[in-house]
């Protein structure tokens, strides 16, 4: 594996972390590149949020990998933080290097740093690539997710 970095996004990072979010059956249809300036508005909400960390795993500065964590301050088990997993991507020449792993393993650490007493993700039913990737890093499913689009 080539060597990489895992940085914050910056904002010339966002076409390709678009593409990324596009480059599969899901993301397809909610996801596309060819116009950049409702992600720009996002990428600049969640820059100065300092509870958001949005990051990219870089290979000679290009991003070939993102995720996005979102710390979250609650009351449920005494007051717990915890940390949200979202926006998993690897670009599709770089699966299956490693990179994936690294980049949630990141994610859990830097969750930790910050004091969480939890990391949670959610994952699409039908990605059961996916679930079997979150279950060898020690995510198990012990919830049922619900969305209500608006």
């Amino acid at each position: 594996m080539a060597d990489y970095t895992i940085r914050r996004a910056r904002r010339e990072d966002i076409d390709a972390i678009v593409r990324m979010l596009a480059d599969d059956q899901l993301g397809a249809t909610r996801d596309d590149a060819g116009d950049l300036e409702p992600y720009l508005r996002a990428f600049d909400e969640i820059d100065t949020d300092p509870n958001q960390v949005l990051v990219v795993v870089a290979i000679d500065d290009k991003p070939v990998g993102t995720l996005q964590l979102t710390i979250i301050p609650g009351l449920a088990r005494r007051g717990a933080t915890r940390g949200q997993i979202e926006a998993v991507r690897i670009h599709a020449d770089h699966r299956g290097t490693g990179l994936g792993a690294d980049l949630v393993r990141w994610a859990i650490d830097e969750s930790r740093r910050r004091g969480c007493a939890l990391v949670q993700l959610t994952s699409d039913t039908s990605r059961t690539d996916a679930h079997r990737f979150y279950g060898r890093l020690g995510f198990i499913p012990s919830h049922t997710g619900f969305k209500l689009k608006l």
